[in-house]
């Protein structure tokens, strides 16, 4: 993708940190001559769009013997020679753009290349994060970066990092998720943190990268299904709001369709762009993060088992409350099949425990559109908020105190 072309719609998505991959074969051409202006120019206009950068460590060098695959899945340095080169250029970039960037990565998806067992991912977690600490103390790194949440693989990394006295050195774990219905990723997730309670790890699960397509694709993750515009709005929504449930930090991938020389182009983007990474405007789904963003800024704290949702088979819900005390909202879903094409609603009824509302409304997140509940709809009984036959379908819809939105 090119930055020049998606940039200026960064900052109205209302998203504050920017995911960005360092490069390697593209900083180091010629042995030992390093060239960062190209990612100067996208650090220093993120940083002056008010965008914090969280930079990633990859991938291999080919003009090194053993030095690894340039893209995705290309695979780790190898020889000695290429790995002096590499602990070279992460330390040179790191004190390039120390006072810069203080959130790093590492290596992306490191676990699809079948050669790299739990432990090499660790041992090289451990040798590329040392080199960033040394010369940025107060780095906060995310580590490991897996495109998997198998739980064998996540604890035989950590008992590694753990072995070594490396396990506190990571703000993050960091992972990637695709599940078609994209509620149903949880249940391994929550085995990830059970992982994290066992080593007695300070760090926290990040949700690193996940996003759908708005088409059929035949590469990728999520590829083989038809999606269309609808349905990357709704799966989009459920996996961050979801996260938000949860707990874990969240990443939208991605901000632009991009092409995968040699593949296709992945069609995860808010923004629709062409071959030649031209973009072409905005998707439904921009605006659908947009609107999701302007109503969960960092001035809620999510409430764990406030709220309950009745709904067809299966729902999802949670509520949150402004730590200001100006009011609150409930947000719900039915979780129980992958996002379709159907807009026909479900009647259901919620229940808030612990947050009073006074003047609540209804927020349908895709298109934006806030309604006032009809007469009926809502008691409040003591410190118990019943709403009833509210429209829920598989896509988040919101209930929340009209106080706190940002009506225009």
């Amino acid at each position: 993708a090119d930055y020049q072309q998606y940039k200026e719609y960064i900052a109205p998505l209302g998203i504050k940190t920017i995911r960005l991959q360092g490069g390697w074969a593209k900083c180091e051409k010629v042995p030992g001559v390093y060239d960062f202006a190209w990612l100067d120019t996208i650090i220093d206009d993120a940083k002056s769009r008010g965008l914090n950068i969280l930079l990633e460590t990859d991938y291999g060098n080919p003009i090194y013997p053993g030095g690894g695959g340039f893209d995705l899945a290309g695979g780790f340095p190898t020889s000695e020679e290429a790995l002096a080169a590499w602990d070279r250029w992460v330390e040179a970039m790191a004190r390039h753009f120390r006072g810069r960037v203080r959130d790093w990565a590492m290596w992306n998806e490191p676990d699809i290349n079948p050669h790299h067992t739990p432990e090499d991912i660790a041992r090289f977690n451990i040798r590329t994060a040392a080199i960033i600490r040394r010369i940025i103390p107060d780095a906060r790194i995310a580590g490991l970066s897996l495109a998997s949440t198998a739980p064998q693989l996540f604890d035989r990394c950590l008992k590694v990092l753990a072995d070594e006295g490396a396990l506190d050195w990571f703000e993050w774990f960091i992972y990637h998720c695709y599940t078609r219905n994209p509620d149903l990723g949880y249940a391994r997730t929550e085995l990830l943190d059970d992982i994290l309670k066992k080593y007695g790890a300070r760090a926290k699960l990040r949700q690193g990268e996940s996003g759908c397509p708005s088409e059929t694709t035949h590469r990728f993750a999520l590829s083989g299904y038809p999606w269309t515009e609808l349905s990357q709005c709704k799966w989009n929504l459920r996996r961050y709001l979801g996260d938000l449930g949860h707990g874990y930090e969240s990443a939208v991938f991605t901000i632009c369709d991009f092409n995968h020389i040699g593949r296709e182009i992945n069609r995860k983007g808010l923004l629709r762009a062409d071959e030649t990474h031209r973009v072409l405007g905005p998707k439904p789904a921009y605006f659908a993060v947009q609107h999701m963003v302007a109503i969960f800024d960092n001035q809620l704290e999510t409430l764990c088992g406030a709220a309950a949702a009745l709904i067809g088979e299966k729902s999802y819900c949670y509520a949150c409350r402004r730590y200001d005390g100006t009011g609150g909202l409930v947000v719900a879903w039915n979780c129980s099949e992958i996002p379709s094409e159907s807009t026909d609603p479900q009647s259901g009824t919620i229940v808030v425990r612990g947050v009073p509302f006074r003047e609540p409304v209804y927020c349908e997140l895709i298109s934006g559109a806030v309604y006032a509940l009809p007469d009926g709809a809502f008691r409040q009984m003591d410190d118990l908020a019943i709403f009833h036959n509210v429209p829920l379908w598989d896509s988040p819809v919101v209930i929340a105190e009209k106080a706190i939105l940002p009506l225009a």
